[in-house]
Formats: C-alpha cells, structure tokens, sequence
C-alpha cells in the first residue's frame, strides 16, 4: 500500500447533527484498528468537516462497544515492500495533524479499548471522553515494536516519567487512573457515554464557530514558544480576535442582555 491508497468511506462513518459532526471508525469485526485505507478516509471525513460550515464539534469515536480503536492493523499493514509500507504508515502523522489543523474542537469518545495508534488518536484529539471500562496503552513493545509516531501526541499529553513507564512496559491504563493523570477529561458509566458527549459538546457547539478557531489555532501554534514569544504572539492574537464581527456582536449581545448571534468571521 502506498501513499496513493484508495480510502474505504464504509471504513469511517459521517453523520451530524445539531452543529456536532460524529467521526466513527466503521469496522468493528477488527476492534476499528487501521489500516492504510482507513487512516486515509479518517483523513477524508476529517477534512469534510473542517470545511463543512454546519460543524461547529467534531466528536471521533469508534463503531460497536468494544473499542475506540485497537491501534494499526499489523496484518492490513504488510502488504507492498518498504518503501510502501513507510509511506503509509506516515499516514498516523497526517490523522494527527488534521485533527489538530481541524479549526473546530474535537472531542474523543472513548467505547472500550484504544491502543496503539487508536491512542494516538485520542491524545490528537482536544478533549477526552471515556467510559468507565475504557483502557489506554501503548503495547507496541509487546511484539518487538516501539510508539514511535505516538509518543509525538503522548508526551504532549502526559508527563515524562509515566509516559516512559507506558512506552517501556505496555501496560493498560484504565479510564479512572488516565483521569488522575489528567489525559482523560471526563468518566462516566458506560451507559452514560452518549450523554456526556453530548453535553460537553453542546457547551462548545453554542459558542462562536470563528473565535473557537482563533483559540484552537493559537493554542497549538504557542504550545512549543519559548515563554515571552508566547505572549508576544498572544497579545497579537488578542488584538485580531477583538476585530471579528463575532466579538463586536458578543459584547453589543452581553450590554443588551440577549443571546449573541454568531455570524461565523
């Protein structure tokens, strides 16, 4: 497989609603694990809703109730020679930068295990969601290869010492100690998953599509900056965000005492 692999669009599902759009790895017999043409119609469904304009939240999650997703199709991955295989699996690099260049917020809905890469996926994402039998690892080690790719997204997330410690032994993490360790931003039973998500992205969704862009796009251009630099381009940011239409409408809204209507720029 290269990296002109045809996507499968029955592998990732594309559905929304009430300004949410729900990213869902479709293949459930293979506890959504992916393969090259999965990664690319992750990337296509990614990119369909960074330009569709009646998405405000991008929720990512996977089908059926065993896993959000078990990581790379070892067997889906071996087909071609070196080269082939090298481009495709720069294909993870690619999910994870689309989800950070999405300009919408994203939300992981974790339903069961994500390993591997599928933990990769999550971590790319901006929030965290999990139900309370979900697990976390990067077991990679286990059958002589190492989270290379993931460690990119994992230590942007997690600090080092427990970063290594996962890395090294390929332990699981259950969805209350990945909370303790601040990856995971809500726990719920697991019958209360959909609801959850739900309202965490109903709480986002309602607020201005431009300046959640502003914010997101910011926060992840400063995120490496040395300190001053960070303010110096912050201070910048401030200032362009006070000149949107979307800002003079919050505040002309908040004087008014009415709910603000977003124009979206």
């Amino acid at each position: 497989m290269s990296e002109h692999t045809v996507a499968d669009p029955s592998n990732v599902l594309y559905q929304v609603q009430d300004r949410v759009a729900r990213v869902t790895i479709n293949r459930p017999a293979k506890r959504n694990a992916l393969d090259f043409s999965t990664l690319h119609a992750l990337q296509d469904a990614l990119e369909r809703a960074r330009v569709d304009d009646a998405v405000r939240v991008v929720v990512v999650t996977g089908a059926g109730d065993r896993a959000f997703c078990a990581g790379g199709d070892l067997a889906g991955m071996k087909a071609g020679g070196f080269l082939e295989q090298h481009e495709g699996r720069r294909q993870f690099a690619r999910v994870f930068q689309k989800l950070q260049e999405i300009g919408k917020p994203t939300i992981a809905r974790v339903n069961g295990v994500a390993y591997g890469g599928g933990f990769g996926v999550a971590l790319a994402c901006d929030m965290i969601v999990a139900q309370q039998s979900a697990r976390f690892a990067t077991p990679e080690i286990k059958v002589g290869l190492y989270p290379f790719m993931v460690m990119a997204v994992l230590f942007r997330n997690i600090p080092r010492k427990i970063g290594l410690e996962l890395c090294f032994s390929g332990r699981p993490v259950a969805a209350s100690e990945a909370k303790e360790i601040g990856f995971v931003n809500r726990v719920v039973p697991d019958a209360e998953l959909d609801a959850a998500v739900d309202e965490l992205a109903a709480s986002i969704s309602c607020h201005s599509p431009a300046i959640l862009k502003l914010g997101k796009d910011a926060f992840y251009a400063m995120a490496d900056m040395p300190y001053e630099r960070a303010l110096d381009y912050l201070h910048t940011m401030f200032s362009i965000n006070t000149l949107t239409d979307d800002a003079a409408e919050g505040i002309t809204a908040f004087i008014q005492k009415r709910a603000p209507e977003w124009k979206g720029t």
